[in-house]
């Protein structure tokens, strides 16, 4: 078996944020800080680890800030080393040039529909689909981990977690066959199951490592659940034909597109920066009961 390796990773950044409104208003979610770099850094220095070389953003109206996190800014530059800063500090922000590539999804029509827009400069080689909003913690990171089994195995991976039976219903959800340590086959796809009928707690988080055919697949792909062209559904149309493996990510995820989960990862993060944490730590205790 011929393992392609993996270079290109799709960003759909294209969405309209409106939990976090009015903070979204004007500004991308994936631009939203944890601690001090936003969701979508960590995002794309997580595919670099995980030797990804191209990043493609499907971008929609009103996102020009991601587009410009990853350029040079000259007159901050400019000014900071007028006033003797260094410029280490936005060093991950700036990307080889042609390293980056934007495509526009006009609109909003789900998570199928926004990889397929990327079609044209994925092209025919395998591609990661990186989700901000999963914001995973742990080292190696998430991508690295996943990277490692597909040089293994090959085929589909998609990036999968244990949640509690009665949170099923919020989820892409695997039908499990053989497992091997972290890794587990995956017979079958439902994408939010209605309660009491999930096939197990596995649960598909964002990230995934896709072969090009599924872009064939997405092409006639019909309206899913909420009406949107689900990435899940093509993804499940795709089993048997393709090896489909599930890889149990070895950390933590912090759901960033939730109010209570982005607070969370914050937090998580504060307490590991040496600068931050013990004014973190002081503020928690001083807010303990008694």
């Amino acid at each position: 078996m011929t393992i392609k390796p993996l270079r290109k990773a799709v960003f759909p950044v294209g969405g309209l944020g409106t939990r976090f409104l009015p903070a979204t208003k004007a500004m991308p979610k994936e631009m939203l800080p944890v601690v001090d770099r936003p969701l979508i850094q960590y995002a794309v220095d997580e595919a670099l680890e995980a030797g990804i070389e191209q990043m493609i953003f499907v971008t929609g109206r009103g996102k020009s800030a991601i587009e410009d996190h990853f350029d040079i800014a000259y007159e901050l530059e400019t000014t900071m080393s007028a006033r003797g800063k260094s410029l280490d500090i936005l060093d991950a922000t700036r990307l080889k040039p042609g390293a980056v590539a934007y495509v526009r999804q006009q609109e909003p029509m789900g998570l199928g529909h926004a990889v397929w827009c990327a079609r044209d400069i994925v092209g025919d080689e395998p591609f990661a689909v990186l989700l901000a909003d999963d914001f995973m913690l742990g080292k190696p990171g998430c991508l690295k981990q996943m990277v490692d089994a597909y040089n293994k195995v090959g085929g589909n991976l998609i990036c999968a977690e244990v949640v509690p039976d009665d949170q099923t219903h919020r989820y892409g959800i695997i039908t499990p066959g053989a497992q091997d340590g972290a890794l587990t086959e995956v017979k079958g796809l439902v994408e939010k199951p209605a309660a009491g009928t999930a096939p197990s707690n596995l649960s598909v988080i964002g990230r995934y490592i896709l072969q090009p055919e599924v872009m064939r697949v997405l092409e006639k792909q019909g309206k899913g659940a909420g009406g949107e062209i689900q990435l899940t559904d093509a993804m499940a149309q795709m089993i048997g034909d393709q090896q489909f493996h599930g890889v149990t990510f070895a950390g933590t995820r912090y759901d960033c597109g939730d109010k209570a989960g982005f607070i969370q990862a914050n937090i998580a993060v504060a307490l590991e920066r040496e600068d931050i944490a013990p004014a973190i730590r002081d503020f928690m205790a001083s807010r303990r009961p008694g």
